[in-house]
């Protein structure tokens, strides 16, 4: 067991270490695109101009900027939460005013999470209404932004306070084995979402319309079927309405199983590039890739909550992080807020792994689109979706082993070369 001095100092390395490994890593990223940014690469200078070359540095820089602001904003308010005091003040509160119970504790999530929002609000803003336009990308107005702020509130009423309500009840009742059963609920709550969000949660911030190019339509489910792939549907989702960044994804399965275009997408790209970049997509699917990232976030869910579930009953774990526990009423909202508070400072040293797992996937959906449609279609949407998305072409090697879910470009068109 733990003292509360030495959880102390652990959270507090842990915080420092991991915050100066993610400046050292945005200020690497920063000057190795800084450096790059005067000349096109060899493998693209035939393709992509200097001045998209240049849009894509300055974009990439400027939002790594204000992702160094952000991060050492957010370690303030960590601190702010946690040795500082703020969420046992919060806390105290709530109960001189709810008394202990189910009220407080609902009380408290909704309210932790309200000033978290309202915390990390003016960066979002600045992200969307500054640089996203700045840049060209934004089409977001101020009243579109307040009825999505606004949908999503209910939207995370209606869903998100019943399972709070539910997991919390499972804590207090379910005896020892409480976390098993939470994470159950959980796991099975996601994958209702995942089933009615294409024909329930995404039409109420879009409009998705059937695919009307006969032509197009022909092609894609030709496509399809030759790769052994059936949806219910295909759509073209209004995206332009938000930002003039384009893509395409599969939603939902079973009878909710869609299609879905961006406009900007269909506006960019050939019907051949398009075929393309739908293989893509499938190749995630004959790979198995969703199901297997479904599967690992339930793996490492399942490990969280059992971790809850020990730490829940260890008085260092509060009192080592600013927090005293009630000791007249149940501590179980506190215990899941300060959970989510600590564990990205100790996960985010494994996220290179899952970042590299998802790159090797990334990869194999492209070998798959290549058998399927070639290699030239596949090549020339990307790059028109690495400039029309201002991906910059030289990122630093080591930010990507950090953060790169995708591979960079030059990554994917040598490994495509090569095969």
């Amino acid at each position: 067991m733990l003292s509360p001095y030495a959880w102390t100092l652990a959270f507090a390395a842990m915080l420092v270490a991991s915050l100066a490994l993610r400046f050292w890593l945005a200020s690497r990223q920063i000057r190795h695109v800084a450096r790059h940014r005067g000349d096109v690469p060899a493998a693209f200078a035939s393709t992509v101009s200097l001045a998209a070359h240049q849009k894509a540095a300055d974009y990439t820089i400027t939002k790594s900027r204000l992702g160094l602001i952000e991060m050492a904003f957010g370690g303030v308010v960590l601190l702010g939460w946690t040795l500082l005091g703020g969420l046992h003040a919060l806390n105290q509160a709530l109960l001189a005013w709810l008394g202990p119970g189910m009220a407080q504790q609902l009380a408290l999530l909704v309210a932790f999470t309200a000033i978290g929002g309202l915390l990390d609000l003016p960066f979002s803003l600045y992200s969307t209404f500054v640089i996203e336009e700045r840049f060209g990308f934004n089409r977001m107005t101020w009243r579109l932004w307040l009825l999505d702020a606004i949908k999503g509130l209910l939207l995370a009423a209606v869903l998100m306070l019943p399972l709070a309500w539910a997991v919390l009840w499972i804590m207090g009742a379910a005896g020892r084995l409480w976390w098993l059963y939470a994470w159950a609920l959980v796991a099975l709550f996601q994958v209702f979402v995942l089933w009615i969000a294409p024909v329930v949660i995404m039409p109420l911030f879009n409009k998705f319309s059937p695919l009307q190019d006969a032509g197009l339509r022909e092609r894609i489910v030709a496509l399809m079927q030759r790769c052994g792939y059936t949806a219910r549907e295909l759509f073209v989702m209004d995206g332009s309405k938000r930002s003039a960044h384009a893509n395409a994804y599969f939603a939902g399965f079973g009878r909710n199983k869609r299609v879905v275009f961006f406009d900007t997408l269909l506006n960019k790209l050939s019907p051949a590039e398009i075929d393309a970049v739908l293989a893509h997509e499938i190749g995630h699917f004959r790979h198995r890739h969703i199901v297997k990232r479904i599967g690992a976030v339930f793996a490492v869910s399942l490990l969280g909550f059992g971790l809850l579930g020990w730490l829940q009953s260890q008085p260092w774990f509060y009192l080592g992080l600013g927090v005293g526990p009630n000791l007249e009423g149940p501590n179980d909202a506190l215990a899941l807020v300060l959970f989510l508070l600590v564990v990205p400072v100790f996960s985010f040293f494994v996220g290179p792994l899952m970042a590299q797992l998802s790159r090797g996937h990334e990869f194999e959906a492209d070998a798959f689109a290549v058998a399927q449609t070639g290699r030239d279609d596949l090549k020339s949407a990307l790059l028109k979706l690495y400039e029309d998305n201002a991906s910059t072409l030289t990122p630093d090697p080591l930010f990507v082993k950090f953060y790169y879910s995708h591979p960079p470009a030059s990554e994917r068109l040598a490994r495509m070369a090569a095969a």
